[in-house]
């Protein structure tokens, strides 16, 4: 079954002659309608030699107005189903002297070529070959979307390049288009060629109803990103070498389109990113690399994160507050745990703007991001063998992420296997010895899971994993209700025995779909219900809950964050606060994509203004937050049990940010603090003398500990003096 909802990639190309450079557009105007009559080969059998070039002789080929396809009754010319289809359609310029600019529109499914009077001038879908037979599919699925009322995307063409290409007279537009496989349902070719013209005279026809003029993008609040192909389309696999320079003039500085390349300014790969919203959204995410002049991965701090060369460009789409991944993230860092940081930026491809992006560092091992052992080849023993592996669930697509199925032992009636990914090191990297080291840890694990004894401390399942982390990462997922929590998108590592060894969860990863952004499944839509226990999510969190001691530690990881920072004024102000940052560059990306108002996959709720989709978010997530209060399994007595004597300690200021002072009256000797969270596990202890300590919200290891409840005990040689509770606000 092919997808029910559909969109469409409609590609736009600018172009600015020599002679007309000084002039400005007065108006856009359609010279090539798809309805218009054209001639067409069902692509049974090869088109012949040179049909793309204005001589070709096309008189053999059938006539038909387009679009000219099958399925999704958006065909005016209907043909039985095939492999590809080749257009042909002339046209005349009579002004060319006039015309400043040129726009391509293409609604296709699935990958299409176009040629202007024999020459490339945009392509998708189709792998990089400079020609593909009439027998080959597609590189990868697409949908057309014309016929439900979505308005194009765009690119540009330097004018470097059209000079001369288009021509006063007969001009000859040719495309070809390609199914996915033969046995697809749907075919779609609908093509538009429009011009820019410098005067008042009307001489074509009235553009689309959907049409959208190229956007004049001069400068932003955001940082700028500014990517040049060099000629080379971006697709999924292989990468392609592009030029990037990012400015970035600092906080409270604008950054202007023609300013020096600051931040960086250099050589990267880069290729299209993401599963289904690749196929199905026009704007396209990327995955990229930085790179040395020599094709070396080159280590930098872009926009102020730690150096690394994997990073993603993330496009939100379906998600029209743009901001779900960046407040998760950041909230799972305040957590304590490793998130990806982010930044928000906007984005230009070969002069074209594409809107706000967010750039996200990629998830891998390093000792700024999932920071664990490296493994290599030679680590086959001992302690060595034991991490680190970063692994994750979700589709399984072997040729990137190869893996295997796991199966508890004993198996529980009604649940489904789980397919583990070797992500980094990826499956091709590891070793005989490595492969069956963390298959055999994660299927001994998973029956630690299983077993009746499960709930036992020394042999259940709280041997094997991180429970601070799962607890971090279950509320991150519970919060947010993240329809692919525990199903898709999750990842988690195990570094070696000697630092811990234990399975954590996370980083956590795409929630795009989350805070009530989806309008399947109704209990990812609404504040009630939980998702550990919903539709085929992964079983270890339903038995994890099934075990009191485990969910009474929930209880109190919860009751401790709503007690710190994790307050309702926490998201409201993060999402005030960065509505406020996209305020005005909100505006110009929704003029390149005009979402607002429209239905996309999955929406449930559709908003007529910016301000309506940010309102919708802070309501959903406060119903969210209320329900859990009410809800959330188990019991915590640690803070009522906490005995307060105050007569003897002081603390302030309370709650406390980055640091507190401690005051023992009447201290005549050397005292011991001892710092625990609310699961009551010691974070930090020291000794003091005169009286007063001053603590930094460090743990032993001189990290900063994360936001929330803490004791602390101070005793001495006489004995113990008394406990307070203090809070961590960030």
């Amino acid at each position: 079954m092919r997808q029910l909802v559909k969109y469409t990639v409609i590609i736009v190309f600018y172009m600015l002659s020599g002679q007309a450079a000084s002039q400005t557009v007065d108006h856009w105007e359609t010279v090539v309608y798809d309805s218009m009559v054209w001639r067409y080969w069902p692509g049974s059998s090869n088109p012949g030699t040179n049909w793309n070039t204005p001589t070709f002789n096309d008189q053999l080929w059938q006539q038909g107005r387009g679009g000219i396809g099958y399925g999704d009754n958006d065909d005016r010319t209907l043909i039985d189903p095939v492999l590809s289809v080749f257009l042909r359609k002339k046209f005349t310029i009579t002004n060319r002297a006039k015309i400043l600019d040129a726009m391509l529109h293409v609604d296709y499914d699935d990958g299409f070529i176009v040629y202007l009077n024999g020459v490339e001038i945009a392509r998708a879908n189709m792998g990089t070959n400079s020609t593909v037979a009439f027998n080959q599919g597609s590189s990868g699925l697409h949908e057309a979307l014309l016929y439900q009322g979505f308005t194009p995307e765009g690119y540009l063409l330097k004018s470097e390049l059209l000079d001369g290409l288009l021509v006063a007279g007969e001009n000859t537009l040719s495309v070809q288009v390609h199914n996915d496989n033969i046995s697809s349902s749907d075919l779609s070719s609908s093509v538009f060629f429009s011009v820019a013209v410098a005067d008042n005279s009307f001489t074509y026809l009235q553009t689309p109803s959907w049409f959208v003029e190229p956007l004049n993008f001069t400068s932003s609040n955001l940082p700028i990103i500014v990517i040049n192909t060099n000629g080379g389309t971006i697709v999924d696999e292989p990468r392609i070498v592009a030029n990037m320079g990012i400015v970035d003039n600092g906080p409270g500085n604008r950054n202007h389109l023609a300013d020096v390349f600051n931040n960086y300014n250099g050589k990267i790969s880069i290729e299209i990113r993401g599963e289904s919203s690749q196929s199905l959204f026009p704007k396209k995410s990327f995955r990229l690399e930085t790179q040395d002049a020599l094709g070396n991965n080159l280590n930098v701090a872009l926009l102020g994160m730690p150096p690394e060369n994997d990073w993603v460009l993330y496009a939100p789409y379906s998600d029209k507050t743009m901001i779900r991944n960046v407040i998760t993230y950041e909230l799972g860092n305040k957590l304590g745990n490793y998130a990806p940081r982010t930044r928000l930026a906007e984005l230009v491809i070969n002069d074209v703007y594409q809107g706000i992006y967010v750039l996200i560092e990629k998830i891998k091992r390093d000792k700024h991001r999932v920071d664990i052992s490296t493994l290599t080849p030679t680590d086959v023993s001992g302690d060595e063998l034991t991490g680190g592996y970063l692994l994750r669930v979700d589709k399984f697509d072997g040729n990137d992420f190869p893996g295997w199925t796991a199966t508890p032992v004993p198996t529980i009636s009604g649940e489904n296997n789980i397919t583990f990914q070797y992500d980094d090191p990826a499956g091709d990297k590891l070793v005989n010895a490595q492969t069956t080291y963390i298959r055999n840890y994660m299927q001994t694990f998973q029956s630690s899971l299983t077993s009746l004894n499960f709930t036992n401390d020394q042999s259940g399942f709280k041997k094997y994993l991180d429970i601070p982390a799962a607890l971090n990462f279950m509320i991150v997922n519970e919060v947010s209700k993240n329809i692919d929590g525990y199903i898709f998108s999750t990842y988690l590592y195990k570094d070696k025995n000697s630092r811990g060894g234990l399975l954590t969860l996370g980083p956590l990863w795409d929630f795009n779909l989350a805070f009530g952004n989806v309008n399947y499944l109704p209990n990812a839509q609404f504040a009630p219900g939980w998702m550990w226990d919903y539709q085929h999510r992964m079983f270890w969190f339903r038995r994890m809950m099934q075990d009191p001691s485990f969910a009474n530690k929930m209880k109190c990881r919860w009751t401790e964050l709503r007690s710190g920072f994790l307050t309702n004024e926490y998201f409201t102000n993060k999402i005030d606060s960065l509505s406020n940052v996209l305020g005005e560059a909100q505006v110009r990306n929704f003029q390149r994509w005009p979402t607002l108002g429209r239905y996309v996959w999955p929406n449930q709720f559709i908003g007529l203004t910016y301000q309506d989709e940010i309102n919708f978010l802070k309501q959903w997530i406060i119903e969210r937050l209320t329900w859990m209060d009410s809800n959330m399994p188990g019991t915590c007595s640690l803070i009522t049990s906490v005995e307060i004597r105050q007569n003897q300690i002081q603390v302030y200021p309370n709650p406390f940010g980055e640091s507190i002072e401690i005051v023992v009256e009447s201290a005549s000797e050397l005292i011991q603090l001892k710092v625990f969270d609310l699961l009551g596990r010691q974070v930090f202890q020291t000794h003091f003398a005169n009286g007063t300590y001053h603590w930094i919200g460090i743990d032993g290891s001189g990290k900063n500990v994360p936001a929330g409840i803490y004791i602390i005990q101070l005793s001495n040689t006489q004995g113990f003096l008394g406990q307070q509770k203090i809070i961590k606000s960030y």
